[in-house]
């Protein structure tokens, strides 16, 4: 059998069984709750929002996280979630152009930066351009996100490429599930180099933030969210409002975000 054709069903089989473990979860499709598909990257941040919008409102919220990619890919599986914040505006387009999403609810949420971190901490700030292969060293691997499929890879080699410097260390790159497991093979030393999102740096203290990239180096980084077209919890627009007021505003800024919603 073709080894595509391989991946492909094993692609298959992993997001139907990640669908059951979600759907057999005890704490799922609560009647009276809200049921949260979220980019990784907004795990520190959401998991205190959604503490606050349950402490407000006696509303449960169940939060699942991944790469946007799998999670958009698990809503078109027919996942039932009620509302999705993707890392990407590609993802939610994607969805959207499937009927999935409820355009009227479609809000671009926030925005985001890439930085370039290594392993330990009290590193040195130091100029990317030109000590990516210093850095390395002789075996030396960088962690990214997938780099074809999940945002914040997608990112990272779009700047990678802009600054000259993708060729240099394509092969060099070990590519992650999403940016929180890039993040983790840093911090415990398996790859000296990264590139995150600048919101996750900042919730390790096993890694040093080093280069924040510039932003005119790749696409910009939006975080849409959206109603699930096919949800029917009572609470997902409340969750949505939520999401834009002044509580999860505050919440969002402290931990790095840019909120784009006024």
């Amino acid at each position: 059998m073709p080894w595509r054709l391989v991946l492909r069903r094993m692609s298959r089989l992993i997001c139907v069984a990640a669908m059951g473990i979600v759907l057999l979860s005890p704490s799922y499709a609560r009647a009276d709750g809200v049921t949260v598909f979220a980019a990784a990257s907004l795990k520190t941040a959401l998991d205190e929002i959604a503490g606050m919008f349950e402490a407000e409102t006696g509303h449960g919220v169940t939060l699942s996280y991944a790469g946007s990619s799998v999670l958009a890919r698990q809503i078109q599986h027919g996942a039932p979630a009620d509302v999705f914040i993707s890392a990407s505006s590609d993802w939610m387009d994607v969805l959207e152009a499937d009927g999935l999403i409820e355009p009227k609810t479609r809000v671009d949420l926030l925005g985001n930066r890439l930085m370039l971190i290594v392993h330990g901490r009290n590193a040195s700030p130091a100029m990317l351009h030109g000590r990516v292969d210093d850095w390395l060293g002789e075996e030396g691997r960088i962690a990214m996100a997938l780099v074809d499929a999940v945002p914040a890879g997608i990112y990272g080699k779009a700047a990678l490429e802009s600054l000259g410097l993708w060729d240099r260390v394509a092969d060099r790159v070990v590519q992650a599930d999403n940016v929180r497991a890039a993040l983790a093979l840093v911090a415990t030393g398996e790859a000296p180099l990264g590139i995150v999102y600048l919101t996750d740096a900042l919730v390790e203290d096993r890694v040093s933030p080093v280069v924040l990239v510039d932003p005119t180096a790749h696409p910009p980084i939006v975080y849409p969210v959206a109603r699930i077209a096919e949800s029917d919890g009572p609470m997902a627009l409340p969750f949505l409002a939520f999401l834009q007021g002044p509580e999860a505003r505050a919440v969002f800024e402290r931990h790095g975000f840019r909120v784009l919603v006024e």
